[in-house]
């Protein structure tokens, strides 16, 4: 792994979950798991696609693995395409 992507997945880690922030507002950041976003495609991408998800967004019943990928995007008012945006924005905003 390169310094680039440490410090990238560090400072995702730090945003805290991108669903709950959708959900219920700017709050005290929990621990993440990094999901990888699959735009369209089967393969991973590279580590710029990762949304930091709390464990039950990410693997959990409602979260992106446990609904499936096509559900999770339809049971939520969001995309996960909108989480990754989120994200990024926010780091950007914060000059990372």
């Amino acid at each position: 792994m390169t310094q680039d992507e440490r410090a990238h997945k560090d400072a995702l880690a730090r945003l805290g979950c991108m669903a709950c922030r959708r959900l219920y507002g700017l709050h005290e950041p929990a621990p993440v798991e990094l999901h990888h976003f699959r735009g369209g495609g089967w393969g991973k991408g590279d580590y710029m696609t990762l949304i930091p998800l709390c464990e039950s967004h990410h693997r959990g019943q409602q979260g992106v693995h446990g609904l499936g990928v096509k559900a999770f995007d339809k049971v939520y008012p969001f995309t996960q395409r909108d989480l990754l945006n989120d994200a990024l924005e926010l780091l950007k905003t914060q000059g990372l």
